[in-house]
């Protein structure tokens, strides 16, 4: 029997719950309307992750060996829900709501859905280019979608770009933070040019005798990470207050893990980093202040250094359909 919205929205709240201490504690902030969107939005996104790595909640991955079914019974699914009918599966069926009210399109969701065909497909990154499609796909298509949800509309190119640009930094700090644990699943998110230029060789950049060489290539991501965060906040205040002071919590909270790491330097992995409650708390509060001022001078020069853009991502797409 299909589930109304209010019972669709109670099992999204439920799986941010489950899913994203932070995220949920963020999303709180926003208005109602907004909230119960960006639930559903994330329970789309969650459950599509969890079905492409074979895992609960973002945990442990399972069997790897069907990963092609499984990406096409997301896309089945996805396209199900988009095209008005019942899934059988309350996160795509939440899809099919958020999605009628806010305007998402398929091809929103196929870029999202392209990142699990990576994964699916046991790709590596040669270039740094190569490591920021992967994080537009997974993360900066969903920054886009979740722009989308907060009510910024379809001709504002710019405040969209900085949308998917705090995506990027989220997942770069995902990146820096979870080298041990992908690594224990076999997979590497680094570019192999960069791993190449350290002498190190594939699967081997977790030994002790690399940290040193680890340490600067999380340096660098986190520079990068950094410049795609001050582009967002260029385009966080944009939104109205609350969704305003929703994001920038996140923001700080998730740039709080990959500065972490960062500081950790070979010590990045001993233990996986993480907010405690109490620092959750002080970003929260921090961004209620920063959410009344303009974002800093410096944000605009920090964005320059931005190696690619949103356009550069979606042509880098088209090229590789072809």
């Amino acid at each position: 029997m299909p589930k109304n919205r209010d019972e669709l929205v109670a099992h999204a709240r439920n799986t941010i719950a489950r899913g994203s201490k932070s995220f949920a504690a963020a999303s709180m902030l926003f208005d109602r309307v907004t909230r119960e969107r960006v639930w559903l939005l994330y329970a789309w996104c969650r459950a599509a992750d969890d079905l492409a790595d074979a895992q609960d909640m973002g945990g442990e991955l399972g069997d790897q060996s069907d990963a092609a079914a499984r990406l096409s019974t997301i896309r089945e699914r996805t396209a199900l829900a988009l095209a008005g009918s019942e899934t059988g599966d309350a996160s795509f069926d939440g899809l099919a709501v958020v999605a009628r009210e806010c305007g998402l399109t398929a091809e929103m969701c196929d870029d999202v859905i392209a990142g699990f065909a990576l994964d699916a497909d046991d790709w590596r990154p040669r270039s740094e280019a190569d490591m920021l499609q992967y994080c537009y796909h997974v993360a900066g298509a969903v920054g886009v979608m979740m722009a989308k949800v907060m009510g910024v509309p379809d001709d504002d190119a710019d405040t969209l770009d900085r949308a998917c640009d705090l995506g990027i930094a989220f997942q770069l700090a995902n990146i820096v933070r979870d080298l041990w644990e992908d690594d224990a699943a076999g997979r590497c998110y680094l570019p192999v040019e960069w791993l190449v230029e350290a002498d190190i060789a594939p699967g081997q950049h977790m030994k002790p005798m690399y940290r040193a060489e680890l340490v600067a290539m999380v340096h660098d991501a986190c520079l990068m990470a950094r410049a795609y965060e001050a582009s967002a906040r260029i385009g966080a205040a944009r939104l109205p207050l609350r969704s305003r002071w929703a994001i920038l919590s996140a923001t700080g909270i998730y740039g709080s893990i990959a500065r972490k790491v960062e500081k950790a330097g070979v010590h990045g992995w001993d233990h996986r980093a993480f907010t405690s409650r109490f620092e959750k708390l002080g970003h929260v509060f921090g961004a209620g202040a920063a959410s009344l001022r303009a974002p800093p001078a410096s944000c605009a020069e920090e964005a320059k250094e931005r190696p690619l853009t949103r356009r550069d991502f979606e042509e880098r797409a088209r090229k590789a359909a072809r």
